[in-house]
């Protein structure tokens, strides 16, 4: 096998992904230290697309699919193709074709700094699919490039076997050693944001750290406030 194809590699468990799953990305994001998450520019094809689990990196020379169609060979069932197309927008790198046999295969999902087509079969075929856009033109599948190795996508590293979690806000990454760690922090952020939700629906709005916040930036002197 070449050295450009990483066949065996750690994946985080299914286990944590099932437990990671249920969070936003913006929970995640946060108990991650606000890092970890890629550029804007990659978007979900639609906002009610969702996707989790351990990622299949792949890198490809801008414009060619060729290391797509070997990573879609070599994914297990779970695995999200995560794809490092150098952001070009220039042609598709994947469509209906490709996705439906994603989808067949057991791919979970596909996350592309890079551009799709076909977008109202995929939203119809309701498979998730994140990219920085779309266009008509095809690719072509000449040139090879590498599966496995770590990339660079959306601004973000990313190991193969990593946690990726992406929904209508954006893409973000976990290292898989520190998945497990997150999930208590997680579940006690989703746990405080909702008290404090009920607090400002009862009339409680100011937020307390507000003025300190402010006179700590020199905004505010001491003894004043708003």
């Amino acid at each position: 096998m070449s050295q450009d194809i990483v066949r065996d590699f750690e994946r985080v468990s299914p286990e944590l992904v099932k437990q990671a799953a249920d969070f936003q990305a913006a929970i995640l994001a946060d108990v991650a230290g606000r890092r970890g998450t890629m550029h804007g520019r990659i978007q979900a094809l639609r906002p009610r697309m969702k996707v989790a689990g351990p990622a299949l990196t792949v890198e490809v020379r801008p414009g060619d699919n060729l290391m797509i169609h070997a990573a879609m060979a070599m994914a297990q069932p779970g695995d999200v193709l995560v794809i490092d197309g150098k952001g070009d927008q220039t042609s598709a790198l994947m469509g209906t074709i490709m996705m439906t046999a994603c989808r067949q295969l057991g791919i979970a999902g596909v996350i592309v700094d890079g551009a799709v087509r076909d977008s109202l079969e995929i939203d119809e075929m309701d498979f998730p699919v994140f990219s920085v856009g779309t266009n008509p033109n095809g690719p072509t599948k000449n040139i090879g490039g590498r599966i496995g190795h770590p990339i660079s996508c959306g601004g973000v590293s990313v190991q193969a076997g990593d946690f990726v979690l992406a929904d209508a806000d954006g893409i973000v990454v976990v290292e898989k050693e520190k998945l497990a760690s997150l999930i208590p922090a997680a579940h006690k952020k989703v746990e405080d944001e909702a008290k404090r939700i009920a607090q400002i629906k009862e009339g409680q709005t100011a937020a307390s750290w507000l003025v300190p916040s402010l006179r700590a930036a020199g905004v505010l002197k001491d003894g004043e406030t708003l």
